[in-house]
């Protein structure tokens, strides 16, 4: 049974509360890095049986927990031994192959897929709701109340034009490209709460990828993911952000892209006035009780 974000924020109504009404999941595979972070931050780590190779438990139970492989294609198999009570997924960080073979396989799948800080305290609620965790609800409203003076303070004073390339690759006769992030994105969303305007908001992504890149009519993208644009250095340039943002994933900018970045990106006023830096990419891509560091960590690169 997979049970969709949406379905979950709906326990009543879904009938969700009343599987877990006895007792909250007792063991719990979780195959998405920011929600095994978040059930550790809530005192709730110690359901957890199975993690993914990418997520990042507290020392002290590496040993206990079984790792289960990938995010994209985990073993199926070793999740299934496990037996847990709940698997937890993504719509983006996991496949939709391993999604349907777990379902398949009898087990419940709870498919997370927000797409803005709202529905990321949203799915932190849900937590506290399914695990009876009421005694963390403190913590959770912090966080909201916090979030929301901050989107406040952001809304009394002018946003900051920001670029944050998330990849980068090259076309022959086209050269280099730049793939970023709309408006219908979750990392979006936390820019935009800490003072930042994505100067690509308003891109659509479009196939083939010489369309994307201006060099053919786009094809009808049909079902295809539109919210991940890739962009040429002239389209950067002509956006002149005024900070640029390198994010450590999912592709790994480090110090030699940094300069090779400042070298395309010459002629815009972050190159200029030595505002390109390097962050924790997970600041703005992880959801759950990572917001709260982004909320505090992120502003800071907007002002320098």
């Amino acid at each position: 049974m997979v049970l969709a974000e949406k379905q979950m924020s709906l326990l009543d109504a879904e009938g969700v509360i009343l599987a877990f009404d006895a007792a909250p999941p007792k063991r719990v595979v979780s195959l998405v890095p920011s929600m095994t972070e978040s059930l550790f931050d809530l005192e709730a780590g110690d359901r957890l049986v199975g993690v993914t190779d990418a997520c990042t438990p507290p020392e002290a139970e590496q040993l206990r927990l079984q790792r289960v492989g990938g995010t994209k294609k985990p073993n199926l198999e070793a999740v299934r031994i496990l037996r847990p009570d709940l698997v937890i997924a993504n719509q983006e960080e996991n496949s939709e192959d391993s999604v349907r073979a777990l379902d398949e396989a009898g087990l419940t799948v709870w498919l997370t897929f927000p797409k803005s800080t709202r529905d990321a305290l949203d799915l932190l609620w849900t937590i506290i709701k399914v695990f009876k965790l009421g005694d963390q609800a403190p913590r959770v409203e912090t966080l909201a109340r916090t979030l929301d003076w901050t989107d406040k303070a952001t809304t009394a004073r002018l946003s900051i034009p920001t670029f944050v390339p998330i990849w980068q690759g090259e076309k022959e006769g086209v050269g280099p490209w730049l793939m970023t992030f709309n408006y219908q994105t979750y990392a979006n969303d936390v820019l935009a709460k800490v003072g930042g305007m994505n100067v690509f908001a308003g891109r659509d992504r479009h196939y083939p990828l010489e369309a994307d890149l201006g060099k053919t009519e786009p094809e009808d993208p049909g079902e295809r993911d539109t919210r991940y644009p890739r962009v040429t250095i002239d389209e950067v340039i002509e956006a002149q952000p005024d900070v640029i943002l390198l994010p450590d994933e999912p592709f790994v900018f480090d110090e030699s892209h940094k300069s090779q970045i400042e070298e395309w990106l010459a002629d815009t006023p972050a190159v200029k006035a030595g505002r390109v830096h390097l962050i924790d990419g997970s600041l703005l891509t992880w959801h759950g009780t990572r917001l709260a560091k982004a909320v505090a960590e992120l502003p800071s690169y907007l002002r320098q």
